[in-house]
């Protein structure tokens, strides 16, 4: 299996935000695509009134027998606090802190190793890749940035609209 990373991005928001529904969103989101979602880690660590979060995700979709898309996702929340905010004139629960969530785009071709096995087999999948599908190549890669840098921007869609309701 080869993979290269072809994106990585962040996004930091400081303030108020709901950690509840930022993450139902990113997750609904992922499910919607087409992903398959695992959380590989979920840490949390309490200070006084004050908890830090610590969350990895990792998302693959299939797109063909030879071609895998991966998202991996990082989730780093300090300082978080329980505060309450006056929202369309009722109190309503909501978080304080700082939320940075790393993104990275990996693209995997020969996912399930089957040119792997044999030195001329891994050959011919180098001149398979290079020469012959180099054009898929490129498409899939964009296609995955692009789907990649829309969860990023409605992320921050999402954090800036709770931040000022």
């Amino acid at each position: 299996m080869e993979k290269d990373q072809i994106y990585k991005g962040k996004i930091k928001h400081g303030g108020i935000f709901h950690f509840k529904d930022y993450y139902s969103f990113a997750y609904d989101w992922i499910i919607s695509e087409g992903y398959d979602l695992t959380e590989k880690k979920y840490s949390e660590k309490v200070a006084g009134d004050a908890k830090e979060i610590e969350i990895e995700w990792e998302a693959f979709r299939k797109i063909s027998d030879y071609f895998q898309f991966r998202i991996k996702i990082r989730w780093m929340i300090l300082g978080m606090k329980d505060v309450e905010v006056q929202r369309e004139g009722k109190k309503v629960k909501m978080n304080s802190g700082t939320l940075e969530v790393s993104f990275t785009a990996v693209i995997e071709k020969d996912y399930e190793n089957r040119w792997e096995n044999k030195p001329f087999f891994k050959f011919l999948r180098g001149v398979y890749d290079r020469y012959l599908i180099r054009n898929r190549v490129d498409d899939y890669e964009q296609r995955l940035v692009e789907e990649l840098l829309e969860l990023i921007d409605q992320s921050k869609a999402f954090l800036a609209l709770e931040a000022k309701s």
